[in-house]
């Protein structure tokens, strides 16, 4: 053999080993990059903080993570709220909120983070976005503590990279009907 054609196999051969070395980089960083979410090792029970949900529908707002747990808070006298916790991060929140009788699913939407420019639904009922929304319920929900209000549904994502306006929608949607055949409702 020459030295030529040693020196072009050597130089075939270097590139083939940087070529593999190449891929094999490549798919090992792939693999770390995230592109598959990371798995939801957690059960979601039926009811949460009183209110039954379909356990799905909660599964697909919440991130990755082992372990869930919720916790009921009532910051003031007209709002109660069910926070989910994945890994002892707070992920997503439920709450019932009264507001005055005039308001709008928009209007009290402008209180709360990342609804804005959210989709309206057809009846007005409904704002969401891909991490928030505020659903208002049937004018029939009245209770005695509550007489000149109406009751609001909100879930909002906290900061967990969750971004997905089909499943706070549907979980909205879902929830509002659930508070409204609720004794939240009276």
């Amino acid at each position: 053999m020459s030295v030529r054609e040693s020196l072009r196999r050597h130089r075939f051969i270097g590139t083939a080993v940087s070529l593999s070395a190449a891929v094999a980089l490549a798919s090992t960083l792939a693999g770390c990059s995230g592109d598959e979410p990371p798995k939801k090792a957690y059960t979601v029970p039926p009811s949460l903080c009183g209110i039954t949900v379909d356990p799905a529908l909660v599964k697909a707002a919440l991130p990755g993570g082992d372990s869930l747990t919720t916790a009921t808070t009532k910051p003031n006298g007209g709002t109660v709220r069910c926070n989910l916790s994945v890994d002892g991060k707070e992920a997503l929140s439920l709450a019932q909120a009264w507001w005055g009788d005039r308001d709008s699913a928009a209007g009290v939407a402008q209180a709360y983070a990342n609804t804005d420019d959210g989709k309206l639904s057809d009846d007005l009922r409904f704002v969401h976005t891909g991490k928030a929304g505020v659903g208002q319920t049937i004018s029939s929900c009245k209770v005695s503590e509550h007489p000149e209000q109406d009751l609001y549904t909100v879930v909002e994502t906290r900061d967990t990279g969750v971004d997905d306006p089909d499943a706070i929608e549907k979980l909205l949607v879902a929830y509002t009907k659930a508070v409204e055949g609720s004794a939240a409702c009276g």
